[in-house]
This record gives structure tokens, C-alpha cells and sequence, in this order.
């Protein structure tokens, strides 16, 4: 792998890349609602888009000095607004990362990986889920093995998100082939089957956000 381009966010840059990651969670909210209403409830769409714009409201207009503390705040914006267990999983996702971490200043891919593996141990402890249960954990734990390999290969910051966003989506796809064994699309059975799992959607959507805004700066 190359080692040129961008291989640690600051503060400032990271809290603008996670605003931009809600920026494309909203602008999808009609997919996420279509996919979910295949075989959820519907809601998740309209869970996700509540989510992310209590997160915009908690860091836009506001100063950090850690990446844990971006983190933290994404987290708890998204567990007090969205609600449910949605809200805690996807919370999780970011809270349950930098729970007992350092404080960190940059966030490099070792970080990041170091972040998603912990927010993916969080997540599976809190939800019971596995790979292969039909939830966002079959985009997540893929996309965590990239970050993972991408971080043991010395990649930059965008090789690592490139990865864990192609990881992410294999893993929307592959959910297709799994019958559900959390939420409503459990009562479904089989005729859940050819359908991807809402949760993992966003996940990947979150993972190319960020790849698409690291992009960027090395343009």
C-alpha cells in the first residue's frame, strides 16, 4: 500500500467529518425508510435522520479538545433523541468506542480501528447480535476486520476507509442471504430473505461518508 495522503484527522476536522456522515445519513433517510419498510417497521429512516440532528446541534457550534469527546457526544446525542433500542445500538456505536480509551487528539487508523473494535465488542455485548443475525453488525464487523487489516498494512486514513466502506457493503449485501433474528423482520422467517438489513445500510452509509469527506481533503 501507498503511504502518501492524509494519515491523521485533528479535532476540528474529525467533529466536521462526522457532521458531514449526518449530513448523508439525512439526505438518505428515503432509502433507509424503503429498505426498513421491506421488513421493519418503517421507522428507521426517520430514527437515524432524529439522531443525527441532535448530534448536528450538540457539536456544530461548539469547541472540542479530544476525539473522545466528539465521540461521547455523538453517542449520547443519538441515544437521548432517537430512543428504543435503535438508539442505543447506533449510540453504541460511537459511545461504546472510547469508553476507557485515552484521550486522543488525532485520529489515525490505528485509532479508528482501535475505536469501531471496541464500539463492535459494545454493540454485540449490549445486543446479543452476531454476524449472519440480519443487523447492523453484518456491516459493522467487516468493516472493523478492514480497519483492522488496514492498520496492521500501515494504510492511510482514506486506503482504511475505502476498505471498511467496501467491507461495509459486501456486508449490506451478504445480509440479504440471512433470516433475521432480531426485530419485527424475525416473525418473517424466510420471507425476509433477498431483503439487506436497514441497520447495516446505514452503517455502510456512515463508513462512506467518511471516506467520501477524507477524499477530499486529499484532493
Amino acid at each position: 500500500m501507498t503511504t502518501t495522503g492524509i494519515n491523521k484527522l485533528d479535532v476540528s476536522q474529525t467533529k466536521e467529518m462526522i457532521l458531514y456522515a449526518g449530513e448523508k445519513i439525512r439526505e438518505n433517510k428515503p432509502l433507509l425508510t424503503k429498505v426498513d419498510s421491506a421488513i421493519g417497521d418503517g421507522d428507521h429512516g426517520i430514527g437515524m435522520s432524529v439522531g443525527f440532528e441532535k448530534v448536528e446541534e450538540n457539536l456544530k457550534d461548539k469547541e472540542f479538545t479530544t476525539i473522545n469527546d466528539i465521540f461521547k457526544t455523538t453517542g449520547m446525542s443519538m441515544v437521548q433523541s432517537m430512543g428504543g433500542a435503535s438508539g442505543v445500538i447506533f449510540g453504541s456505536m460511537f459511545l461504546g468506542g472510547v469508553k476507557g480509551l485515552d484521550p486522543k487528539s488525532e485520529l489515525d487508523v490505528p485509532t479508528i480501528s482501535d475505536i469501531f473494535s471496541a464500539s463492535l465488542e459494545a454493540i454485540k455485548q449490549r445486543g446479543k447480535a452476531n454476524l449472519g443475525d440480519k443487523t447492523m453488525i453484518d456491516a459493522l464487523e467487516p468493516a472493523v476486520d478492514g480497519l483492522k487489516e488496514s492498520a496492521s498494512e500501515s494504510a492511510t486514513l482514506l486506503e482504511a476507509l475505502k476498505k471498511a466502506e467496501e467491507k461495509a457493503a459486501e456486508g449490506v449485501e451478504n445480509s440479504k442471504n440471512y433470516i433475521a433474528k432480531f426485530g419485527r423482520a424475525k416473525s418473517l422467517g424466510d420471507r425476509a430473505l433477498g431483503n439487506q438489513d436497514a441497520g447495516a445500510t446505514s452503517v455502510w452509509i456512515i463508513f462512506k461518508s467518511m471516506r467520501e469527506w477524507v477524499e477530499q481533503l486529499n484532493k
